[in-house]
């Protein structure tokens, strides 16, 4: 029995995982998640972002049934993973970001043997047309790009028909004409109910593809909601936009007609205009330049985007 509609495919609360003891210390465990919280919709596309060592890959494998759970509760399809029967795996697909393929073996005969092993597959034709691998199909795996072999990964997930769709660094390695066959044909599996997990380190994509964007860190879930709402005001963030511009260095820190924005030097000679605006703002601000003699060398204005959260709650630091 499918999980209704208007029920989430994956709900996971206060995830909890260990692994392994911590050196010299008895009966302590490396503590890998710490509480993750994440729900994922039919019909929608869900982004769950992390840097390095945040969890993103144990959430993952815990949510497919990979790996057992130290705490919380996981669902996926309304059923625990881990353990569960081929019954559930039928209905879940799963693209690898090392894709997972054999290396002697060839596409078109893969994919056939793959739908072979379900009871209602998608026509192996039609994918390999759509995702255009006909131009590769037989040629062995061990010789592909990295970009065909995503796409061959990407027809392994689908074949199935699945209910369910994890896609892990789903455009790493394509070239822009292959990122925009994929991205479309999400776009085209979100309409047709599939309930997609999405993880990748291309926060443009999931800016562009995310429905609903989970962000985890340290283990535990940081950040949701919408992109609108990730990139929207706080209390430190007050507007969606930010104005730069490159001047002489050491201009004043305020600007007398824009003294309800706040404006930073953010290095020598580039600034940086963060707050409320409004198209009266723009004018008075070129009036103060006019006044001031100053001609910036570039301007520069943009919302805020999904990469500028994730790395205000993840840090900037390579991990």
């Amino acid at each position: 029995m499918g999980v209704p509609n208007d029920e989430p495919c994956l709900t996971i609360h206060g995830l909890i995982r260990d692994r392994g003891p911590i050196p010299g210390l008895e009966g302590k465990m490396i503590r890998v998640l710490a509480g993750v919280d994440f729900s994922a919709r039919r019909g929608q596309v869900t982004a769950l972002l992390g840097a390095n060592g945040a969890g993103k890959t144990t959430t993952l494998e815990c949510a497919q049934g990979l790996q057992p759970i130290d705490g919380g509760e996981v669902r996926l399809l309304g059923r625990a993973p881990y353990g569960a029967g081929a019954d559930l795996r039928a209905r879940v697909g799963v693209m690898l970001q090392d894709g997972g393929l054999p290396p002697s073996a060839r596409p078109m005969a893969l994919l056939r043997h793959v739908a072979r092993m379900y009871a209602d597959p998608r026509d192996v034709d039609s994918l390999v047309d759509r995702l255009g691998i006909g131009s590769f199909a037989n040629t062995g795996i061990r010789r592909l790009s990295g970009g065909q072999r995503q796409r061959v990964a990407l027809a392994a997930a689908l074949v199935g028909n699945p209910e369910v769709l994890f896609l892990d660094e789903p455009s790493a390695g394509l070239d822009p004409q292959s990122r925009q066959i994929v991205f479309d044909l999400i776009q085209e599996l979100r309409a047709e109910n599939l309930g997609i997990i999405l993880t990748t380190h291309l926060l443009d994509d999931a800016q562009k593809l995310a429905d609903y964007v989970y962000i985890i860190d340290a283990g535990r879930t940081v950040a949701r909601g919408t992109v609108a709402e990730l990139t929207a005001r706080t209390a430190d963030h007050p507007s969606g936009r930010e104005l730069t511009f490159e001047a002489p260095p050491g201009l004043a820190v305020s600007i007398p007609p824009l003294s309800h924005l706040a404006l930073t030097e953010e290095s020598p000679g580039r600034y940086a205009l963060r707050g409320e605006f409004s198209p009266a703002d723009l004018a008075n601000l070129a009036g103060w330049w006019h006044e001031a003699g100053i001609l910036p060398d570039s301007i520069h204005m943009a919302s805020r985007t999904l990469e500028d959260v994730f790395l205000e709650l993840s840090g900037k630091e390579i991990r």
